[in-house]
């Protein structure tokens, strides 16, 4: 587990999903009694690349990712937060690990965008609960849970 201050950083995966607005708000009502800052994160990748194919448009991925993490970030907290926002180029499941390394806390949706949809739990929180150096909390949303 990580040595970690007193108050630490309370650590959320955010994709632009309902499941991880509702992990950012989850994220700071934990954050606030312990003193914790809080840190949101967006993983992006380029797309999958074969030989002899050449992938469109993949300029601006970081660019989106940046987007949807400052726009969920506003929708779910508001325009006047103390939240540190970081893009992290990779695989979600692997650098939420990572950053887990250093967080009193992460805070995962229960499914994102990737969801399949008879999955009780989606690939990158199960993998989180799985292998993160911190405690794990996994955030239903009311509307997954009416659908489940």
């Amino acid at each position: 587990m990580a040595s970690n201050s007193a108050t630490g950083t309370v650590v959320v995966g955010v994709d632009g999903s309902e499941a991880s607005l509702e992990a950012l708000r989850e994220a700071q009502r934990l954050a606030e009694p312990l003193g914790a800052d809080l840190e949101a994160i967006a993983v992006w990748e380029f797309p999958q690349m074969y030989d002899g194919y050449t992938v469109m448009g993949i300029d601006g991925f970081k660019e989106r990712a940046g987007q949807i993490l400052h726009e969920s970030v506003e929708k779910a907290l508001g325009p006047d937060n103390n939240v540190r926002t970081r893009l992290v180029r990779g695989a979600a499941r692997q650098a939420l690990i990572e950053a887990s390394k250093e967080a009193r806390m992460l805070v995962v949706g229960r499914r994102g965008h990737g969801r399949f949809g008879g999955l009780l739990i989606g690939s990158v929180s199960s993998a989180c609960v799985a292998h993160a150096h911190c405690p794990v909390v996994v955030v239903h949303t009311p509307e997954s849970d009416k659908t489940n």
